[in-house]
């Protein structure tokens, strides 16, 4: 009997030590790196009430206080990893972006198109971002100005003494017709543009909408538009083959693109590449134009000042008689500097979306397979390390270059947005019209804040005026001013 209990008592000690022996063994430096600080919330809401119930920004601000510039999360139904330092950001998006891919979620992966480049890695985003992007570059989109400067002459003659008008809403309209003209050149008939137009609005109202197939909803008014928009696009592509037209704009160049295997892309991938950049370039170009013309109404003497740049090169043409040239749009020194400054303050892609494809350690840390990983590019942006005093605008901070990895309005690595020269040159045109054309009210009632010499850069001009507060923002679901900042843009 004791022989007995013995060797059940040796079995019982082998076994466990084989157990532990193979925990060990399993568990590698990786599975053993702790997961970093922070709070998962409620059981399946987690974080998403707190998120949502105030100002997001001051959310994330309030958890890398306490936590550190690494910390967990839950929101919107995910685990995340939330990173807020330069190196961290480099990490994710530049040299481990292998590791992280990006990830949105289904709804609106449906909206814009499966194939749309933002939605992959590998060969097939590389062809596609290497079309994009060279379809957007300096120069190519130097041939643009023409047509932009069409385009911001139109959109201020529709905006003279319509009343009080939502800024943001009407930059959208704008942005998308810039799209238009970067994706289509000038060889776009009026039949087609209206209806890409009146499609397209219907699926950006559907876009943020609860993802419900319900008639009469608006995600399932979405849905039908987005099938209409294939359509369209479809009748498109096919008409220019016809009379062998593929031009050298965006649509040319996505038409005639092949493979290593000399495969073209279907029309079908054309047309979600096509909704993509237009679905990149409207509400991000028209949050960032508004934000920019709401930091120079606030802060007259820099109105002034961009106002007598962009006078200087009003008067060299001929007091705007001759077109604005590429060379002048690179000669607006100051301006560019305050749509930079916008862009940092305004923050207005606060954060971007990835997935940690497997286990990753970071810095002591365990990133576990699955997880949402979103570098918070605003807390970069806005850490007084990086900028000193980061809630003041001020634009002469870009007299000198941002320390690596601290500027990102546009995204960092292959995933960085393909159209920001775009972007920037609209924004640099709509201001030339607009400070050349109106002039604000504010300044008339503050003529203490301007040099009794420079009150005639503003003589004899139509009134610029924000109605309203100017504080506050707003989320739809890029930050904009509250309600869009309405304004009025009058004849005198």
């Amino acid at each position: 009997m004791a022989v007995f209990a013995y060797i059940v008592v040796m079995n019982l000690l082998s076994c466990m030590l084989v157990f532990f022996l193979k925990r060990n063994k399993i568990r590698n430096p990786k599975q053993r790196a702790k997961l970093p600080p922070g709070s998962m919330g409620w059981p399946y809401i987690g974080e998403t009430l707190q998120l949502y119930s105030q100002n997001p920004n001051d959310f994330f601000s309030s958890k890398q206080k306490r936590y550190g510039e690494i910390f967990k999360t839950h929101i919107l139904g995910c685990p995340c990893v939330m990173l807020a330092s330069p190196e961290a950001a480099r990490f994710v998006l530049v040299t481990q972006a292998h590791l992280f891919k990006p990830t949105y979620p289904k709804s609106k992966e449906l909206m814009i198109g499966p194939s749309a480049l933002f939605f992959h890695q590998g060969d097939y985003h590389s062809q596609l971002r290497k079309l994009v992007k060279s379809s957007l570059s300096p120069d190519s989109i130097r041939n643009h100005v023409p047509h932009i400067e069409s385009v911001v002459l139109s959109t201020l003659d529709s905006l003279d003494g319509c009343g009080v008008v939502n800024t943001f809403h009407e930059m959208k309209k704008f942005s998308f017709d810039i799209g238009i003209v970067s994706i289509f050149g000038d060889q776009l008939n009026e039949y087609y543009r209206k209806e890409l137009k009146k499609n397209y609005a219907i699926l950006d109202k559907g876009y943020n909408s609860f993802p419900t197939n319900i008639p009469g909803t608006s995600y399932r008014n979405a849905v039908l538009a987005r099938k209409r928009l294939n359509e369209i696009l479809s009748e498109i592509i096919t008409a220019r083959k016809e009379k062998k037209l593929m031009g050298k704009d965006l649509l040319g160049s996505l038409m005639n693109s092949r493979d290593e295997n000399g495969q073209a892309l279907t029309d079908n991938q054309i047309a979600d590449n096509i909704i993509g950049v237009l679905f990149a370039a409207q509400d991000t170009t028209a949050s960032m134009l508004t934000w920019t013309l709401k930091f120079l109404h606030d802060d007259p003497k820099l109105l002034e000042a961009v106002k007598a740049e962009q006078k200087a090169i009003y008067e060299t043409n001929d007091k705007g008689i001759q077109p604005l040239t590429w060379t002048q749009t690179r000669n607006m020194v100051l301006t560019y500097k305050v749509i930079l400054e916008s862009l940092r303050m305004a923050s207005i892609i606060s954060f971007t979306f990835r997935e940690a494809v497997t286990d990753v350690e970071y810095k002591g840390y365990r990133i576990p397979k699955g997880w949402k990983v979103k570098p918070l590019f605003r807390n970069i942006q806005h850490n007084p390390d990086f900028f000193s005093d980061p809630q003041k605008f001020d634009p002469s901070r870009f007299e000198v270059a941002p320390k690596p990895n601290t500027f990102m309005p546009f995204g960092t690595g292959v995933h960085a947005c393909p159209g920001n020269e775009l972007a920037k040159l609209e924004i640099l045109i709509f201001i030339y019209h607009l400070v050349n054309r109106y002039r604000p009210k504010l300044t008339a009632k503050k003529n203490l804040t301007i040099q009794d010499d420079s009150r005639l850069l503003f003589k004899n001009m139509n009134m610029w005026e924000v109605v309203g507060s100017h504080s506050g923002i707003q989320y739809a679901p890029f930050p904009v001013p509250q309600h869009g900042l309405p304004a009025k843009f009058q004849k005198e």
